[in-house]
């Protein structure tokens, strides 16, 4: 009997195909530790729903206790015949498919599912508005819809996100979803739906792709011995899955991209293969002769003009997203390009409230702007784009004007948009502070150094106050600060 497709298969189906596969057939022998901040996230979310099911917003017809498989599924469904208003843990099933959403609601004479999400319901947007539906919620909707229309009880192509600020997030499946994203979220399912399908029964074996996300997965070390052994076409920094497969059947390995003459692939300035430009083959071959070359080292792709001012500013913020919450700015002073100058300055909040939050933006900022003469380093546009939220959030701190002032980008560069991308080719498997930093010889204290460690070492603050868990936070922050420093001190030594 072939495994069941339920929500949280496709879930993970989204974030990789992989994965799913893996999780039904791997050996149990190679997976690695759940990672601690992976745990937080399960813990986090199963707390949020039992604080909103004791909250008393809702009333429902509780069936969380009935563990037994069919049982539940048989009063689910006659608590749907009957009408019952709100219905919690309920199970429903159609062929293959089961699902186990966290509400379903009695709407227009049928029912709507809805999930209850410890993050928000939209991805990207300023705060509450101008997001966008996180596809991975959306399959699991789909697939809540889908069973609900099987068996007679749909209320239509739509579902709920509850999420982590009491917001109701509706997602219409069918909606479109603009002109570069030609798929609704209908289709999207479907589409994740005939994947998994053939994944379950064993039709199709994906291959495993790398990529920032994979980190964080239980497979991570197997898959990564995997791909070196196969010289993946992913260990090739920014050439992910889909290019890859794009690629495949012509180029099918890192060695074999570097063998080939680029040229050879370009015709009237397009490229042979679907999504790959002229110029991004051309990346991806440098890339791909760096990888194949043990003598190897990171150079300039032109020559890059560099910005040198007597006080410079080694900037990084730490943001809870689940909570939707900037807990530390950490920035690293150096005075005359003499490392012995540094000094780090932080700002935490000793608390979750807004009001701690609210000051320390406020301190940063007053830092940052302390010295206007003062050159600021960050690494990539996110400090940016949380330094905008946050304004619009506590206009009282600064106005818009001022945010954009502050990373005029001839004062405030993004060492990675900016100088990585644009100027300058590594012999590694991604262009990370972490990977880069590493590779100039910068060592970072903790023993496990991530912006998701971090988030769950905040988490641990929140609820023990641990002055050593508040250290490690610090700390993670200050390294990540002088990484960027090493890496600009790293650029500036490059030869074209």
């Amino acid at each position: 009997m072939e495994p069941a497709i339920t929500a949280s298969l496709l879930y993970n189906l989204v974030q990789c195909p992989k994965r799913v596969e893996l999780d039904l057939f791997g050996d149990p022998a190679e997976r690695d530790e759940v990672s601690p901040f992976v745990s937080m996230l399960w813990d986090r979310g199963t707390l949020y729903e039992n604080e909103v099911l004791a909250s008393g917003r809702f009333t429902v017809l509780d069936l969380s206790g009935v563990t037994d498989a069919d049982e539940n599924e048989r009063l689910t469904l006659d608590a749907m015949r009957r009408g019952e208003p709100l219905i919690y843990a309920g199970r429903i099933r159609a062929a293959e498919l089961v699902g186990i959403p966290d509400l379903l609601r009695f709407e227009n004479g049928a029912y709507a599912p809805i999930d209850i999400k410890s993050g928000r319901g939209e991805e990207g947007g300023e705060d509450d508005h101008d997001g966008k539906p996180k596809l991975h919620y959306a399959v699991q909707l789909a697939l809540y819809v889908d069973v609900l229309e099987r068996i007679g009880f749909s209320a239509g192509r739509y579902g709920v996100i509850l999420d982590v600020r009491g917001r109701e997030v509706r997602y219409d499946l069918t909606a479109a979803r603009g002109p570069k994203t030609p798929l609704n979220l209908w289709e999207e399912y479907q589409g994740s739906l005939a994947m998994a399908q053939a994944v379950v029964s064993k039709h199709v074996s994906p291959k495993g792709a790398l990529a920032s996300s994979c980190k964080l997965c239980h497979w991570y070390s197997r898959c990564v011995a995997v791909l070196r052994a196969d010289d993946d076409l992913t260990l090739i920094p920014v050439l992910g899955r889909a290019i890859r497969d794009a690629m495949y059947d012509t180029i099918d390995s890192v060695s074999a991209l570097a063998a080939i003459d680029p040229e050879a692939f370009i015709q009237k300035g397009k490229t042979v293969f679907k999504g790959v430009g002229a110029e991004r083959l051309k990346t991806f071959h440098a890339r791909a002769r760096l990888l194949t070359d043990p003598y190897a080292k990171p150079y300039l792709k032109a020559p890059i003009a560099l910005p040198v001012s007597e006080v410079e500013f080694f900037f990084d913020i730490e943001v809870d997203p689940l909570r939707d919450f900037t807990y530390l700015h950490g920035i690293v002073e150096r005075r005359g390009g003499d490392n012995a100058t540094e000094r780090f300055v932080a700002f935490f909040t000793e608390n979750e409230s807004p009001d701690a939050e609210r000051a320390a933006f406020s301190d940063s900022i007053a830092y940052l702007n302390s010295v206007p003469s003062a050159t600021i380093w960050y690494y990539s546009k996110y400090e940016r784009t949380i330094y905008r939220k946050l304004q619009a959030r506590y206009p009282d701190v600064c106005s818009a004007d001022e945010i954009e002032q502050l990373f005029d980008p001839t004062r405030t560069i993004d060492l990675y948009n900016d100088v990585v991308t644009r100027a300058t080719e590594w012999p590694t498997n991604d262009q990370s502070i972490k990977t880069l930093a590493k590779y100039l010889g910068f060592a970072w204290r903790d023993t496990n150094p991530s912006g998701a460690a971090s988030i769950e070492w905040f988490d641990r603050w929140v609820r023990d106050r641990d002055p050593a868990v508040k250290a490690r936070i610090l700390d993670y922050n200050e390294d990540d600060c002088r990484a960027t420093r090493v890496l600009l001190d790293g650029i500036r030594e490059l030869a074209i």
